[in-house]
């Protein structure tokens, strides 16, 4: 429930009253007692986030998730391809030791 601001028009009594949104705009004021208040327009309260983060994919549907997965083919990004034309593996290969170098030889 929001907090709104009011003002009295005669008096110029201000304070806030916490309110229902549905709830309807206070006419009188408890200060003078006169039907001359006004609710002020506030800025509003800003979203405040406590937390390391949100991303834009963190509530996805299950039918935007399940069409992404069909986009691709069904398939994960691992970053890794093996194929025979090439591999962009990050994965390093062993170098061959004096010993395997002279039983080639």
């Amino acid at each position: 429930m929001p907090t709104y601001d009011y003002a009295c028009e005669k008096c110029g009594h201000r304070f806030e009253e916490f309110q229902s949104i549905t709830a309807k705009p206070l006419r009188k004021c408890p200060e003078c007692g006169k039907m001359a208040l006004k609710r002020l327009i506030g800025a509003g309260a800003g979203i405040i986030f406590k937390s390391s983060g949100f991303y834009q994919t963190d509530y996805r549907s299950d039918s935007y998730k399940n069409a992404a997965t069909k986009d691709n083919g069904g398939a994960k990004k691992t970053g890794k391809t093996d194929s025979k034309a090439g591999s962009t593996s990050t994965e390093a290969k062993p170098k061959a030791t004096s010993t395997e170098k002279k039983k080639s030889a």
